[in-house]
């Protein structure tokens, strides 16, 4: 039941934010609420995985794991000081940035997540590829039961190297008894707020002003570059962002327009993205004061939060680790190298180096070592080719992708305050290593990085400009400027997420929904079955059951070797056999439009001579192997 898991998430988020509190006694709600989801779904990723690893991703796992976290709620409320109200002159400004991204993000989660229309389930432009990726592993790890999880994309034995605790904060709820839809967009809320919260709050503790904290979070998630200029030749060219699929001014191939809007493109379709940012940026909140304002007692409560970050979004954990050590060279270089000042850092790096080596050794650590196409070199991100030349100047391809936040980049550097440049070096790491290794099959997942680099980018390009036009003395003239340079900045993000709202997509059918709910409470939760490599598979992606051989978006940039489960797909459908069968330990059998339109010569007769019809709706027929 759906309150089961209201009650269950409330329990993490309080304890999170009893820990937000007794970290910062002196901080306002407006730090103590996003930081306090930060907190929250990082022991809802951390502490429900323990118990599962030992018992099995089963409710006594999970109800024991919120029995500890509620514990820990009640002590740190006993042993705490008593909660007063801290006057919190920020708050405004904050919520003002924060509320209406959360609108526009709630309209989007409720259009783009299984939106039940006429009986079948819609999506958005965004949505309508990974979400289909994130349902099946959410629901797999719900129904098997096994954490570490199979890897049930592909038949045989293959490492599930994916950073799968951004989807067992939702498999939670699965098991808790709530439906697919709730499962899946109760912990984003949290982590949405997390997000939008604790950006505005490094940015407001690092430049040390509020309204250049409200400048930088607009320039972060609304920010886009020139790409919109493609689009002002023609009324129709410009109608074209808001009817075609992938054609806006932040994602247009065909000019090499690859900076993507973080919201639309990042947040809502990619949830270890989303997670990763969630623990994330807080993370660099408490990395700053810890580090620039020396409150080395904040080491602890950073090491909690950060524990499981590797398996939530090992990008994410990188960038955290360069920005880290560019505040560690800081501390050596520019303060006193005491005991007082260096030993927390030390154990900082030893608690999360142990624990993130435990997590990462058999999981995302072997698979970027021994995996297809992974750890290896590559120049400029998506604009370098294979032969190493590139498809734009280099410049010019940062210049027309992010805009006047890149053109400002150097001139905001030399104007920033020297703890600010230091951070900043952390961001120019990541970049360095981004532009030169590349760390999965997809060239584009990269970005991953430069999006971190980016966001201290832009609070460097927000102080600088605020603080130009703060030398304006008409302020009509300073008001003027400052809306001219927010709308070069971020016209074509505005478009986009037009565009987003606007789209449509139908994405499973009543009857494909009504196969999965048969499947769901009939198969058994390890079968596997024989389907075609569709990335809408319902036998997977609403079931949640295993398949021989999955999409090739998928399974490709997951850096797995699928050569063989292909062809035994293939060969399944076009010429089986009995031992073949056996050999994958296939159990069913499905035969829907999507075979018959991705498979030659698919021989349904064999199957139906030899084995039960199992269920029949539509044009879909599954026929059961074993038993």
């Amino acid at each position: 039941m759906n309150i089961f898991s209201f009650v269950y998430l409330a329990v993490f988020l309080l304890a999170g934010f009893c820990i937000a509190r007794r970290a910062l006694p002196q901080a306002g709600l407006s730090v103590s609420i996003p930081l306090g989801c930060g907190f929250g779904v990082s022991l809802l990723a951390f502490v429900p995985a323990c118990f599962a690893v030992v018992l099995g991703f089963r409710l006594p796992a999970l109800l024991l794991a919120a029995a500890v976290v509620a514990a820990l709620a009640v002590w740190l409320a006993r042993h705490s000081t008593p909660f007063t109200r801290v006057p919190d002159p920020d708050a405004a400004a904050l919520w003002a940035c924060v509320l209406p991204l959360a609108v526009v993000t709630l309209y989007l989660l409720h259009t783009h997540v299984l939106h039940l229309v006429d009986g079948s389930y819609h999506t958005g432009q965004s949505c309508y590829g990974d979400m289909a990726m994130h349902l099946g592993f959410i629901k797999n790890i719900a129904v098997t039961g096994k954490l570490p999880p199979v890897y049930p994309l592909l038949g045989g034995e293959h490492r599930f190297g994916y950073p799968f605790l951004c989807e067992t904060v939702s498999s939670v709820f699965l098991v808790l008894g709530a439906d697919a839809r709730t499962a899946y967009l109760l912990p984003m809320l949290a982590a949405f707020i997390s997000v939008y919260g604790m950006m505005w709050q490094l940015a407001r503790q690092v430049l040390g002003s509020a309204g250049k904290a409200c400048l930088a979070f607009w320039l972060f998630f609304m920010g886009s570059g020139f790409g919109f200029v493609y689009f002002l030749g023609s009324a129709e060219a410009f109608a074209g962002i808001f009817t075609g699929f992938y054609t806006t001014p932040t994602n247009y191939t065909a000019e090499n327009i690859v900076w993507v809007n973080p919201i639309v493109d990042l947040l809502i379709p990619q949830r270890a993205t989303l997670f990763g940012w969630c623990v994330l940026f807080p993370a660099l909140y408490l990395v700053w004061r810890f580090c620039m304002e020396e409150e080395t007692r904040l080491w602890r409560y950073l090491a909690l939060l950060v524990l499981p970050l590797p398996l939530m979004h090992t990008h994410s954990a990188l960038a955290l680790v360069l920005i880290c050590l560019a505040c560690g060279v800081y501390t050596l270089v520019c303060r006193p190298r005491t005991k007082a000042v260096l030993a927390p850092w030390g154990w900082f790096a030893l608690v999360c180096g142990v624990v993130w080596l435990v997590e990462m050794w058999n999981t995302v650590f072997a698979q970027s070592l021994d995996g297809q196409h992974m750890l290896r070199l590559h120049l400029n991100w998506i604009n370098g080719q294979d032969d190493g030349t590139l498809k734009d100047n280099y410049f010019w391809f940062y210049i027309k992708n992010i805009g006047l936040v890149y053109l400002l980049l150097i001139p905001a550097f030399f104007h920033a305050k020297p703890k600010q440049r230091w951070l900043y070096g952390g961001g120019l790491a990541i970049l360095v290593l981004a532009e030169f290794v590349v760390f999965q099959p997809n060239n584009y997942d990269n970005n991953k990085l430069l999006y971190i680099w980016h966001l201290l980018g832009c609070l460097l390009v927000a102080s600088l400009l605020m603080d130009w036009f703060s030398k304006v003395r008409a302020i009509p003239w300073r008001v003027l400027g400052l809306c001219l340079c927010c709308f070069i900045a971020m016209f074509g993000s505005v478009l986009t997420v037009g565009r987003e709202a606007l789209s449509d997509y139908w994405q499973w059918s009543a009857d494909d929904i009504a196969m999965a709910d048969y499947i769901d409470d009939n198969a058994e939760t390890d079968a596997v079955f024989l389907t075609s490599d569709s990335h809408l598979c319902p036998v997977f992606s609403l079931a949640g059951r295993r398949i021989l051989c999955g999409s090739g978006s998928f399974v490709y940039y997951h850096g797995m070797n699928y050569t063989a489960e292909y062809n035994a797909m293939q060969q399944l459908y076009e010429n089986p056999d009995e031992v073949s069968l056996a050999q994958w330990g296939i159990d069913y059998v499905l035969f829907d439009s999507y075979v018959f339109s991705n498979i030659q010569n698919v021989d349904e007769s064999w199957y139906a001579a030899r084995y039960p019809l199992w269920y029949e709706n539509g044009g879909s027929r599954i026929y059961k192997i074993n038993g």
